[in-house]
């Protein structure tokens, strides 16, 4: 936990002010069981009423002014937690970004979730209660002893007999309830895991019918999140009563020694009931500390977890990369004897890859399912690093590139077409934000989107919803085909991204590329023979190795690979009407 206090440097007078106004409220608190007990031994003795009332005028001033200091210090607490919980989150945010894909692949997103949310909630609300309470609870407890070694060092011994074993309940309790806690945040990433499945493949889940299947796992993982809750929250609760039979044993003692003193006139009435009262204040600020290491106990969890992440480091940093310069002789792409293994892998995806692809050339990538084509084409922008050799973008390793630098060259539309809430032309903008509407017309025109967002109401106004789920698939597909066309990439990537699309506007769509944008290299990844065939390059995938790679007759007579992917989807005579 102490490695996420610099997220309080920001709020340095707010956590400085709140405990120090808790422990002058105690200041006060400590104040009353004194004046309490010159009430009895002098005021009500002597029956003086002035001074009782003046005695008791005090009392209220004393908690008017605690009560300021408390809620004076309630406020710079809230403050410095909320802040804390702000930058916490936005450090979070901005370290998972960093990330590659390698490293989000390994933690998952579901966890990545949960410790955004419920884990930063959880540390948020433990830092109020240590800024409220770490310091003057602590304070109460050894003030009280104090107090009450100056009215009797004998019946304070009783307090300081006490105290070792409060301290030890407390041991016990936090150190059994610590791992429960963190395995309840463990289950609580499964249950959010499902709810995400089911929430993604909700279309899937009620097809087949498992809408029951799916509800009795669910309920399978929250019993079993409940069952964990209840055992670490039963722990927690023995806290409470253990703390007070302790106390209640120590003041029966202070009764009973107390007592006999005041018949020996070792102590007065007023000092019995002095210490009776700051055995009781003991007992409130232990109570606020079991409240405390409850908090505690989750924070520190929570914190964990939290660190788990920030203690995962990206395999893919730009850092300390300047801005190359572009060698026009070289090919646009270069793949040198290329291995790529996932992490956790024992087997390379990909083996010795090498191809040279030139400025202006649309290249086609096939192969069978596993082959290894998004592979290929996820080293060029360099969201995983090659495992060996080197990936060349305009003669330079990708790996000596700032990321804003190579990825700004690269138009990419991913196999899954993903939009975000906003209207079209906030979607439109996110490879250049300053695309003018005469840019974003021309994208979705040569991405055949122009025609149905013309029908829409408010054409690049129409509102988009998450994921946009009020579009058809093949509506979302041209969508994000025109957004990595905005800015005029260099290079343009489309993995496997017409599989929506009718025959007839997937080629006219690539008719369009190939008019439209001359200049830019190409890569067109796809299982559809139709939309890779009149590539000026054909790679052919199998296995992880390059099988083949020319031109599509070059190939249907020398690849064997090829040939059979060709005559699973066309008869021999379209075959040769294409040569």
């Amino acid at each position: 936990m102490f490695r996420l206090a610099r997220f309080l440097k920001n709020y340095k007078i707010q956590s400085i002010f709140g405990p120090l106004f808790k422990l002058i409220e105690a200041c006060f608190e400590l104040a009353v069981p004194l004046i309490m007990a010159d009430i009895i031994d002098t005021g009500i003795k002597n029956e003086d009423s002035s001074y009782i009332l003046w005695r008791a005028g005090l009392l209220v001033l004393l908690g008017v002014l605690g009560l300021t200091c408390s809620l004076t210090a309630q406020y710079f607490a809230a403050k410095a937690s909320v802040g804390f919980g702000k930058e916490l989150r936005s450090a979070l945010f901005k370290h998972i970004n960093t990330l590659s894909y390698a490293e989000i692949d390994k933690l998952g997103s579901h966890t990545l979730v949960t410790r955004m949310t419920s884990d930063i909630n959880q540390a948020q609300t433990g830092v109020n209660m240590v800024l409220r309470l770490f310091l003057r609870s602590p304070f109460i407890v050894l003030g009280s002893v104090i107090m009450a070694f100056t009215i009797s060092v004998k019946l304070t011994l009783i307090f300081l007999i006490m105290s070792p074993a409060l301290a030890f309940v407390i041991y016990k309790i936090m150190s059994a309830t610590i791992p429960r806690f963190k395995k309840v945040q463990s289950t609580l990433d499964k249950a959010n895991l499902q709810t995400s499945e089911n929430l993604t493949g909700t279309r899937v889940v009620r097809a087949f019918s498992r809408q029951k299947d799916e509800q009795e796992e669910f309920e399978k993982n929250t019993e079993q999140l409940r069952i964990m809750q209840i055992t670490a929250g039963r722990i927690s609760a023995v806290m409470n009563p253990a703390t007070y039979v302790l106390v209640n044993l120590s003041i029966a003692a202070i009764l009973w020694f107390g007592g006999k003193s005041v018949d020996t006139g070792s102590i007065t009435q007023g000092e019995v009931i002095a210490l009776l009262n700051y055995m009781n204040q003991i007992l409130l600020a232990l109570l606020a500390v079991a409240l405390l290491v409850t908090n505690i106990t989750r924070m520190y969890a929570c914190a964990s977890r939290i660190n788990e992440v920030f203690d995962v480091h990206t395999s893919v940093s730009d850092e300390g990369n300047t801005a190359v310069p572009e060698d026009k002789s070289a090919p646009r792409v270069e793949f040198r004897n290329v291995s790529f293994c996932y992490a956790g892998s024992g087997e390379n995806t990909l083996d010795d890859i090498t191809f040279a692809v030139q400025k202006g050339e649309t290249v086609g990538i096939i192969g069978g399912t596993g082959a290894g084509k998004s592979s290929v084409i996820n080293l060029i922008p360099r969201f995983y690093d090659a495992t060996s050799g080197s990936v060349l973008v305009d003669g330079t390793d990708v790996k000596l590139y700032p990321f804003s630098q190579l990825r700004g060259k690269i138009g990419i539309v991913p196999q899954k077409a993903v939009l975000f809430k906003g209207t079209v032309r906030e979607n439109m903008r996110w490879r250049d934000e300053n695309a003018t509407d005469e840019q974003i017309w021309n994208a979705l025109e040569i991405a055949q989107a122009k025609d149905f967002i013309l029908q829409k109401q408010g054409q690049l106004d129409y509102g988009i919803l998450q994921q946009g789920k009020n579009l058809s698939g093949g509506q979302r597909q041209r969508l994000t085909i025109a957004r990595a066309l905005v800015g005029d990439p260099e290079i343009l990537i489309l993995d496997d991204s017409a599989s929506a699309l009718d025959l007839a506007t997937d080629a006219a769509l690539r008719r369009s590329i190939a008019e439209k944008t001359e200049g830019m290299t190409v890569f067109i990844v796809s299982q559809r023979i139709s939309s890779i065939r009149s590539a000026d390059k054909i790679i052919v995938l199998d296995d992880g190795r390059i099988a083949g790679m020319g031109t599509h007759m070059q190939l249907y007579k020398t690849c064997e690979v090829y040939k059979e992917i060709c005559l699973s989807q066309l008869s021999e005579k379209e075959v040769a009407q294409h040569g």
